[in-house]
């Protein structure tokens, strides 16, 4: 294995300093790792690069044009959403991502977490409690309620193994199909296709979202599909805020229409934090943090380091989401 350049596009500053130091930790005793500085010309750094590694976010369609000897575009982190990939088609160059596994089990207890606080009302019962009240706050038992999980992937997966010991009935709609002795050791009861949501939603008591955001997700929780679910029914986001139409999201809350939700992610990020849904006490929120923890950052890290030392070994990178084939001056 030869010893190559890498540009590693770093974090915004307002970020945890980990995210940055695993991905050279991984890295630098075998490769030459140089950190974007965007007050230095960009052309220059990307000169003779062979591996971009960017932090999920902060990729430019400039950048990909300065990255004319690269064989290999790594995201540090799952969503590629913000990734125009028939430009890298088009140039022949490789997006991979970290697998979904590297995050899975911090999401599901993040999703977990939404699911307690709103089953046991816990904003109300704060409130309450510097009120001096007692008593007053009514909690939903989890036993017998009905969960639907909404992408049975990694994070769904990890999701239903949380929810199972609680009690909850969990239903699944994925678009692949699942062994049975998986779906029973999830305590999954119902896996459906796509053209089952509308029914599974209409018996939710709480639905959970994990799915890639694409041109056949965005909004897959709409208008009307939030009027098919039940007004005691809980919403919990910890995927991407695209998922859901959040102004028919906000309308429903405010309305009194819907139990209430848990949202780690937002349509646009930063969000108006100042908006009245926010405020209510049936809504949770967090600044997509559900996958920062220390151990999500280091697994990601060390896949990066493995899909680099696969360039400088002369194999093609893993987990590859675009198609590089069809473009010209290919460099897989």
């Amino acid at each position: 294995m030869r010893r190559i350049k890498v540009l590693y596009l770093p974090a915004p500053p307002d970020m945890a300093p980990c995210w940055d130091r695993d991905v050279i930790d991984a890295l630098r005793d075998r490769h030459d790792v140089h950190v974007y500085d965007p007050a230095l010309p960009m052309h220059q750094q990307f000169e003779g690069c062979q591996v971009v590694i960017e932090h999920g976010s902060v990729g430019t369609a400039a950048m990909i044009e300065a990255a004319g000897d690269a064989k290999l575009w790594q995201v540090h982190g799952t969503g590629v959403d913000h990734l125009d990939l028939e430009v890298f088609n088009a140039r022949g160059l490789a997006v991979a991502n970290c697998p979904g596994q590297h995050s899975a089990a911090a999401l599901a207890e993040c999703a977990m977490m939404f699911l307690l606080m709103l089953a046991r009302s816990y904003q109300k019962c704060r409130t309450d409690f510097h009120r001096n009240f007692t008593r007053e706050a009514v909690a939903m038992e989890l036993s017998g309620r009905n969960l639907l999980i909404i992408g049975l992937g990694a994070s769904g997966q990890q999701l239903a193994s949380r929810a199972k010991p609680f009690g909850l009935r969990i239903a699944a709609v994925d678009v692949r199909p699942f062994d049975q002795t998986l779906m029973d050791d999830l305590g999954v009861v119902e896996l459906a296709k796509p053209d089952g949501l509308d029914r599974l939603l209409a018996d939710a008591d709480f639905v959970s979202l994990h799915l890639h955001l694409n041109s056949k997700t965005r909004h897959i929780i709409d208008s009307r599909r939030l009027g098919l679910m039940k007004r005691t029914a809980c919403l919990i986001n910890v995927s991407r805020g695209g998922l859901v139409d959040e102004a028919a999201l906000h309308e429903r809350l405010n309305a009194g229409k819907l139990g209430g939700a848990g949202l780690d992610v937002f349509e646009t990020e930063p969000t108006r934090t100042d908006l009245p849904v926010y405020q209510l006490d049936n809504v949770f929120t967090s600044p997509h943090l559900a996958g920062t923890t220390d151990l999500v950052s280091r697994r990601r890290s060390v896949f990066c380091g493995h899909n680099v030392d696969r360039i400088a070994s002369g194999l093609g990178p893993e987990n590859i989401v675009n198609d590089p084939t069809t473009g010209i001056n290919c460099r897989r």
